[in-house]
């Protein structure tokens, strides 16, 4: 992706004001201000607990911000007149866990959203199924049930599932941490893929060696704030922040 990517969209796809969000007494998001303009992938850094899955979950409402803003396209998503269904149709997230229909086949889990929400018939929504899963390298795999694939298998599957809505951005919570570490790469090839073909992208994740090669920026969030935000060689390799260098120092070159 080319710097010049980032930049063509005279407004951000997605823009985060003033956000707060409290779980209790605890505040998990302290005021974010944040951007990802069209066709660049933001990676989010920082130590667990840092409010980062949170942040996340507010792009597509499974979280309620107690304060502040989201837009996407420019239209504030937290209104409370906005029809949350038509927002998430336009943003496909894939978590950490695979969340899988364990008595579905995978191209049964990829068409279910299709049929069910964009009413597609069975015929096209199993075309798209069948293109996506040769997409994330699973097309002999079609058939199978979720049991008989391998952890990473299963997310690429998840992806073909969040692909298959057709989305504007695709939302990365953590999606290798429950992997064994032999399958990580083949679910970051797919996102890396993703990232080419100029997928506007947010991704959480504690995977440096991707935010290196393949983010447009990276931010670094600790206790509920941005600490620090900038290329990847700003942040991962010249930090200016105390609490940037620690959290690198202690994570080494993963």
């Amino acid at each position: 992706m080319t710097d010049g990517q980032a930049e063509t969209s005279t407004a951000p796809t997605v823009e985060i004001r003033n956000l707060h969000k409290r779980f209790g007494a605890h505040e998990v998001l302290r005021g974010i201000d944040f951007h990802v303009n069209d066709r660049e992938v933001v990676v989010v850094i920082g130590p667990s607990g840092s409010g980062k899955s949170t942040l996340l979950r507010c792009v597509n409402l499974l979280e309620t911000p107690d304060q502040g803003q989201v837009m996407i396209d420019g239209t504030d998503i937290c209104q409370a007149d906005t029809d949350v269904n038509e927002v998430r149709r336009k943003i496909g997230m894939v978590f950490q866990q695979f969340n899988l229909f364990a008595h579905l086949t995978a191209v049964d889990n990829v068409t279910i959203g299709p049929r069910k929400v964009l009413k597609c018939s069975k015929i096209e929504a199993e075309q798209t199924a069948q293109a996506l899963l040769d997409r994330v390298g699973l097309a002999e795999h079609a058939n199978k049930f979720p049991a008989q694939l391998s952890g990473g298998q299963q997310q690429r599957v998840a992806i073909a599932r969040a692909l298959a809505m057709n989305p504007e951005i695709m939302l990365f919570d953590e999606a290798t941490s429950a992997l064994d570490p032999e399958l990580v790469g083949e679910v970051l090839g797919v996102m890396r893929s993703l990232a080419d073909e100029g997928m506007t992208m947010m991704v959480v994740t504690h995977e440096m060696s991707f935010a290196r090669n393949v983010a447009d920026r990276v931010v670094f969030m600790a206790d509920g704030v941005v600490v620090e935000e900038g290329t990847p060689e700003m942040v991962l390799e010249n930090p200016q922040h105390a609490r940037t260098q620690q959290f690198l120092q202690q994570v080494g070159d993963r």
